[in-house]
């Protein structure tokens, strides 16, 4: 081939990238804080392709889940609403997953996904749901691989669903998941497409970590201590896990399935490049939530702490996004940012209009223009650093330099002055030094809550849930999913809480 005529082709295939939708890559992971890349300066877990997606786009170094448990932020981050607007309050078990009373808990929302396939997307999914009626494509999926329930007992010898057959696949789960995401982009490289690559790791937690290190990375963490996995002593909160730091098994293993997913992203976006479709394709790295390796003395997700927490180890995510053109490379975003503004931002970056579907009132906030900033003189003006978590009994909000944590049939109510307390150690509720602060974020918290829970899952005020709930007692549900009979379109019969 003359040079003339690869000239030729590389301009005509540019010209119908140009003139097709943009693509969408949501790399998702499972539980991992932004403490273990190298690009939010981890100096001894091995992330380069993550890294490198870094410097090619734009880091936000303050990034929050609203919630500290998988189901309910991954249902945030495909609906843009909170726990109290579609109702998946706590991971969930098997029953709603798979069997008789499997159902989809996203049915009657307009989604990520669903709202790319209307707007004449393809979607598929490669990794981990978690989210109700696994064993079909939902939401307008028509590429579906997953597994039939959430937790991870490991990597190897698991359990998979494929063409809607439950199966056991022996190979290495993350490679698995990247393979099959790896497909779907060649196969759709001609039109546009939406990919949810949801790795189940690094995971962090139960017999996964206990699993023997079998990917490319053993010999590479072999011997190492990994300083960067804190030695604190367990607080007396750390229910599960407390145990668990400073032990390098465990240490070791997580690192290796970091950079196990790292190794993943790397064959994602060489496969891009190599269909010429990395700069029409807006790639999105981030996590469910966060986890702890042994900061501020605890190991695990805020579900491992008795009472539950929203401390900031739980709840902040990495989040990178990169799209040529719209989004400059090699930047850092210091405004604080939820994942419940991750819908909002896509579908702009996207040009693709969300359209009503019900009475809810979206929490989050369209940050693309952050994003396209081009100087940095007047960046952030008019964005509020203010962030918002539910878990169960527990509402939080979090600004720059104050996090109030509120309780309901529960004590303590907590106020951290995060500045001069970043490991949130010393709780000033209740000192009336800061009474005035606490009584402003007091009245933020339920304002927030006020205008946006919609009352069949507002916990808070008589609500019911789609999912169990480890609080169940202060609100007096069991299996609410199967004792009250819901389905999407229904209404719960009313509830008074105690």
């Amino acid at each position: 081939m003359s040079n003339l005529t690869a000239l030729l082709m590389l301009t005509l295939l540019s010209s119908a990238n140009a003139s097709r939708p943009t693509n969408v890559v949501l790399i998702m992971t499972d539980n991992q804080g932004p403490w273990t890349l190298g690009c939010s300066g981890n100096p001894d877990i091995s992330t380069p392709h993550i890294d490198r997606l870094a410097e090619q786009g734009t880091l936000f170094t303050r990034a929050y889940a609203n919630n500290a448990v998988c189901s309910p932020t991954r249902a945030t981050v495909l609906t843009g609403l909170m726990p109290c607007q579609h109702g998946v309050h706590r991971y969930l078990g098997r029953a709603p997953q798979v069997g008789p009373q499997a159902y989809n808990m996203l049915e009657e929302f307009d989604t990520l996904p669903s709202l790319l396939v209307d707007a004449g997307y393809v979607a598929g999914l490669s990794g981990k749901w978690h989210l109700g009626g696994n064993m079909t494509p939902q939401e307008g999926f028509t590429s579906w691989i997953t597994k039939p329930h959430g937790s991870s007992a490991g990597f190897y010898d698991q359990e998979v669903i494929e063409n809607g057959r439950l199966r056991t696949e022996p190979q290495y789960l993350t490679d698995l998941w990247t393979d099959h995401a790896v497909d779907f982009i060649k196969e759709n490289r001609e039109r546009p497409f939406f990919l949810f690559l949801a790795y189940n790791g690094p995971y962090g937690l139960g017999r996964a970590m206990r699993e023997e290190i079998r990917n490319s990375h053993r010999d590479r963490y072999a011997d190492q201590e990994l300083p960067s996995f804190p030695r604190s002593p367990p607080q007396p909160w750390n229910h599960n896990y407390g145990e668990w730091i400073g032990d390098l098994q465990i240490i070791r293993k997580y690192a290796a399935e970091v950079s196990g997913i790292d190794d993943g992203v790397g064959r994602v976006m060489q496969t891009l490049d190599d269909v010429h479709l990395a700069d029409d394709t807006l790639v999105v790295f981030t996590a469910d939530q966060g986890l702890a390796g042994g900061h501020a003395g605890y190991w695990g997700m805020g579900d491992h702490t008795r009472p539950l927490t929203a401390f900031d180890w739980t709840m902040h995510i990495p989040l990178i996004l990169r799209l040529p053109g719209q989004i400059p490379a090699n930047r850092r975003r210091d405004e604080i940012v939820s994942n419940y503004d991750l819908l909002p931002t896509i579908l702009s970056l996207l040009n693709v209009e969300r359209k009503p579907s019900g009475n809810w009132t979206f929490p989050g906030r369209d940050f693309s223009p952050l994003l396209r900033a081009k100087d940095t003189e007047n960046e952030g003006v008019g964005w509020e650093n203010v962030h918002f978590l539910e878990v169960e009994n527990v509402r939080a909000i979090r600004t720059d330099d104050w996090k109030y944590i509120e309780r309901i049939h529960q004590t303590p109510n907590e106020l951290y002055h995060l500045p001069s307390d970043p490991n949130e150690h010393d709780n000033v509720y209740g000192l009336p030094e800061h009474a005035e602060t606490m009584l402003h974020l007091r009245r933020r918290l339920h304002q927030f809550f006020h205008e946006h829970a919609d009352p069949k899952w507002d916990l808070w005020h008589g609500g019911k849930s789609k999912t169990d709930l480890m609080t169940a007692r202060f609100f007096g549900i069991t299996n609410p999913y199967v004792s009250s009979g819901y389905r999407p379109g229904q209404q719960p019969a009313p509830y008074a809480a105690p």
